[in-house]
């Protein structure tokens, strides 16, 4: 007698056969948790390789966080404006819980910066989330899920651009746990014939949900349910599909709308300054060819490997053929929400962090299948052809990841010496109670400084993200000379090419160069404004301090172990000493 459709989908083919019993239930589990820890250590291992190294953009959330949590509400240090210059509201939260039970922005744990572990740790825990659900889809379909799962961990360790992003202090391995946990909704639904129930088109749409609140192109996941129903339609099925995808749109839209009414009620606007700063625009033809970049840097003879892996998986009569469409489906909306994003300034493909995770588990499901129906010569063909395929891809990881930690993108640590430390020192000379800063770094100084921060970046500055949005950079200009008036003017490359301030000529009129970068064209540099400065034995004293401790601090970021220290036990207003303490 055969097994019916149904129940070839409500039992796992793998399991038949397989001896049970406590003992082989108590070897599952061991094997279920030496696969998630092994992959976890392995991606923990390599996260390792880069220190301390947090990268500033992510100190921006921790200012915000540390302000949520002293009741402060949505600015960026005490006395700024209320702006919202984050773009990851669920990582945020995280944070300000960690500082809410001590455990973050309050000094050391276990010798190391909480500001540090804290972040750090939140990603391993994602991680080993990343892989028990990898585990929990692998186990439906495979006789060594174990295997998969350890293999999957392997893979992801092995890709600097996943581990550089995930340990870096961003939202990233929460954003990819996120949507790895929405496939596998899918996934399990679809082999249990549950695609179109309440229950799972509700889950969907929360899980987009929070992929949306945690990364703004997560938007796209809200189609992730209509999607797969639509490429599952049945005749039949038509209307509980409709029905099912409007549910799952309104579980999606109910959080994440009331987040946007927020925005506007507090901010009044639809979109964040981040988001207006970066300008995004409707994606062009052309920009629909850039995932290729990751075809690239994954390694070409790799990718083709293990996509005619997954075109023989799926040519053949494979029982759960309909169930690898609902990975499928989310990772072509990876690859969509990267292709459409403007490009980013960062290295290591900051934005493709879910589409590593999607392509590892597809890619390691694909492979476990083929092997298993496949005759010995076949396998040990297909093994001799992964691993020449992978050697390639091993050794342009080695030297990206080593290329990264000798020369990471700029630290928060930089940042909160540079910009945080040496201008309280600046201000504690001139005798200033109240100052303000021009800069284009807002991250680790927020944390630091005892000023108010104009971001030149428009981060946190609601009015030049607008003159950047409209390119207007003239005007960006005189806002700032005649309106803003800073005391204080810090512009480095590439910032000064692409704004002009510094090569204004009312920057000579009405202020004094402290320190400069002498490679730089146009002129880089600080400045203090004239009107500041009550006479010239204090403008000697300050740029006596800019020759002494600003150059220790630029000499000291060109070091190979500078990006990969901390910066002292905390981050705290009006500090002026610089370094580790």
């Amino acid at each position: 007698m055969t097994a019916s459709p149904t129940l070839r989908v409500l039992v796992d083919p793998s399991d038949v056969g397989r001896p049970g019993g406590e003992p082989a239930r108590r070897r599952s589990v061991l094997l279920a948790v030496l696969s998630v820890l092994t992959g976890t250590a392995a991606i923990g291992w390599h996260g390792a390789l880069y220190g301390n190294w947090i990268v500033d953009d992510a100190a921006i959330t921790f200012a915000y966080a540390r302000s949520f949590a002293d009741g402060l509400g949505p600015v960026v240090h005490p006395g700024a404006e209320a702006v919202e210059g984050f773009s990851n509201p669920t990582w945020l939260l995280l944070l300000a819980l960690g500082k809410l039970v001590g455990l973050f922005d309050h000094g050391t744990l276990f010798g190391v910066p909480d500001y540090v572990l804290f972040p750090k740790g939140l990603a391993l825990l994602c991680c080993a989330g990343i892989l028990t659900v990898c585990y929990l889809v692998a186990r439906r379909v495979t006789r060594r899920p174990w295997l998969v799962t350890a293999a999957t961990g392997l893979v992801l360790a092995a890709i600097p651009s996943f581990v550089i992003w995930s340990f870096s202090g961003l939202e990233n391995s929460l954003y990819a746990l996120t949507v790895v946990a929405l496939a596998a909704v899918l996934f399990l639904a679809v082999l249990d014939g549950r695609l179109r129930t309440a229950k799972v088109a509700l889950a969907a749409g929360a899980l987009a949900a929070v992929a949306a609140l945690t990364r703004p192109e997560g938007l796209v996941y809200a189609g992730a349910y209509p999607l797969l129903a639509l490429v599952l339609l049945r005749r039949p099925l038509l209307r509980p599909s409709i029905r099912n995808a409007a549910l799952s749109v309104a579980a999606f839209a109910l959080p994440v709308g009331g987040y946007y009414a927020w925005r506007l009620a507090t901010f009044g606007q639809w979109l964040s300054s981040p988001a207006v700063a970066k300008s995004q625009s409707l994606p062009a033809l052309s920009d629909f060819a850039r995932p290729g970049e990751l075809v690239a840097y994954a390694g070409a003879p790799a990718v083709l490997v293990v996509a005619a892996v997954l075109a023989m998986a799926l040519a053949r009569p494979l029982w759960w053929r309909q169930a690898m469409l609902a990975l499928l489906v989310p990772l072509g909306l990876a690859l969509f929400a990267y292709a459409v994003l403007e490009s980013d300034w960062m290295e290591q493909y900051r934005f493709a962090t879910p589409v590593w995770v999607l392509g590892a588990l597809v890619g390691s499901l694909a492979v476990a299948d083929v092997f298993r129906h496949s005759r010995p010569r076949r396998r040990a063909w297909l093994a001799a052809g992964l691993v020449v395929a992978a050697l390639p891809s091993g050794a342009a990881y080695a030297e990206s990841a080593e290329e990264f930690r000798a020369n990471p993108n700029i630290s928060a640590c930089y940042v909160a010496d540079r910009l945080g430390r040496n201008f309280n020192a600046y201000a504690d000379i001139l005798g200033l109670r109240e100052a303000s800063l021009l800069l284009p770094d807002l991250g680790g100084s927020a944390l630091t400084t005892r000023l108010h921060l104009v971001d030149m970046a428009g981060l946190g500055e609601p009015r030049i993200a607008e003159f950047i949005r409209n390119g207007d950079m003239a005007g960006l200009r005189d806002y700032v000379f005649e309106e803003v008036k800073p005391t204080f003017i810090h512009s480095r490359w590439p910032w000064a090419s692409g704004n002009g301030i510094s090569s204004d000529p009312r920057i000579a009129r009405d202020y004094h160069q402290l320190y400069s970068y002498p490679d730089d064209d146009p002129p880089n540099g600080d400045w203090v404004r004239k009107g500041a400065v009550p006479d010239q034995a204090t403008l000697a004293e300050l740029r006596r301090y800019a020759r002494t401790e600003v150059e220790r601090v630029e000499r000291d970021s060109r070091t190979a172990t500078y990006p990969l220290r901390s910066c002292g036990d905390t981050l705290r207003p009006g500090q002026t000493t610089v370094g580790q303490t």
